[in-house]
């Protein structure tokens, strides 16, 4: 499968019609950075990869407490919906060219055999009587989650199709609420991705709104990190789960309708299906970007989760795509680290986990941050080694100096397909030699 080219705007691993790969389209905040075309994961000259670590490590002991900003969106899975939000406006950048370039369609992408008889996202109708029966009138023995501003329950529709209902909080109905309600759903209705949580409708009652999303039953990322669901997750699982949220955020970037910067992206929003397949979820805090040509961001009050919230954003209060670019970074080491991004029980120069970890990487001990939890095995120093290359990209201090999500996503393809043929190489010998795996941990031959 890694030998075939990807199609984000699928999810899956398989090429589009016709064995090519889906063409580029341009970058909303910086468009004119060509993706790379999918071939091995190449390493930076030292000199300017050791440039680029210390610019990351520059940048990210200011993004925690920024001052007049009120960061948002710290409650889990489902919680980010109906969060209210303030008034933005886009920018251009002067010279810029008239028009825009048409987008591919995300419907004419998503397409399949079937399309006709899919049910558009969102488009089912709900009566309150089914709300009622399906969660069993909001017992609590089906609620699943609490955040700010609702809770989430478990229920079951009348065709046995499991779902997760968000139930706002009826105290914080009111006109800013009722604004925001209807532009988060406007965003639901307009994406589908097998990589994206499904929305399946809302429903407005009086003083009741509700919306029906799809049930993902294996939790969160952030609790299979911290050993909640079973065993931990191995170095497979962990690519595998970063290729789908870096599809998942080049599809929402690239391919939906409008662009959608999701705002949020961290471990407690990335929901797991029981075969380890990764979902996105928690809108609460997208934002639609205009298509019109020359526009390079949204100014707009700071929201987020702290630990993960982009510098640059923090500074100009200037949104772009490349603000969920910084957080998929902090994300990638929270992979490899299996650490949360802030660790306050940690001694100083531990708490901030991205700092620590990519000082580590930059003396060349990256294995000293590896997941206690992971073997270190060649294959794993090789992964963990491209990894931290990437990540540090994607910390970059300034917006211009990201790399796209689609380069991300390509990248780690490619550190996936380069694990797997070391490890295959490397099994006859840990099983001649399974004393191995520790002697390579603590530098001995």
């Amino acid at each position: 499968m890694d030998g075939l080219g990807w199609n984000p705007a699928l999810g899956s691993g398989k090429s589009s019609a016709g064995g090519g790969k889906i063409p580029l389209q341009k970058d909303f905040s910086r468009r004119s950075e060509a993706a790379s075309s999918g071939g091995g994961a190449a390493t930076a000259p030292p000199s300017s990869r050791k440039n680029r670590v210390w610019s990351a490590l520059a940048a990210i002991g200011g993004c925690f407490s920024p001052p007049e900003t009120e960061l948002e969106g710290t409650s889990r899975n489902y919680s980010g919906f109906f969060k209210t939000s303030h008034s933005e406006t886009t920018s251009s950048a002067a010279g810029s060219t008239a028009g825009s370039e048409r987008r591919l369609s995300r419907r004419a992408i998503f397409q399949d055999a079937n399309a006709a008889t899919k049910t558009a996202p969102g488009g089912r109708q709900f009566s309150m009587a089914e709300i009622y029966r399906a969660t069993k009138n909001f017992s609590p023995a089906c609620k699943i989650g609490q955040g700010g501003f609702g809770t989430v329950y478990r229920g079951t529709l009348a065709d046995g199709t499991l779902v997760a209902i968000k139930r706002a909080k009826k105290s914080i109905h009111d006109k800013h609420l009722g604004v925001e309600f209807k532009s988060e759903i406007q965003i639901l209705a307009c994406i589908e991705h097998l990589n994206l949580v499904r929305f399946y409708g809302y429903l407005e009652h009086e003083d009741e709104r509700v919306v029906v999303i799809e049930y993902v039953p294996n939790g969160t990322l952030r609790e299979h990190l911290d050993g909640l669901r079973g065993d931990f997750l191995d170095l497979t699982s962990r690519l595998d789960i970063a290729i789908d949220v870096a599809h998942a955020v080049t599809y929402l970037h690239m391919y939906a309708d409008d662009p959608i910067i999701h705002r949020d992206i961290k471990s407690s929003n990335i929901l797991l299906t029981d075969n380890l397949r990764a979902k996105v979820a928690d809108f609460g805090f997208a934002r639609m970007t205009p298509v019109d040509a020359g526009v390079t961001h949204i100014s707009t009050q700071v929201k987020g989760t702290a630990g993960y919230l982009d510098p640059e954003y923090l500074r100009t209060y200037q949104l772009t795509e490349k603000s969920d670019v910084y957080s998929f970074g902090v994300l990638l080491v929270e992979l490899m680290t299996g650490r949360r991004p802030i660790e306050t029980k940690r001694e100083i120069r531990e708490r901030i986990t991205s700092n620590w970890a990519i000082k580590r990487f930059a003396e060349g001990n990256v294995l000293k941050v590896l997941d206690p939890h992971l073997s270190p095995t060649p294959a794993t120093s090789f992964a963990l080694e491209k990894v931290f290359e990437l990540a540090v990209q994607c910390l970059a201090p300034t917006r211009h100096d990201r790399p796209p999500m689609r380069k991300c996503a390509e990248v780690l393809w490619a550190i996936r397909k380069d694990y797997r043929s070391i490890s295959t190489m490397e099994q006859p010998r840990l099983l001649s030699h399974p004393d191995r795996n520790t002697s390579y941990r603590d530098g001995r031959t």
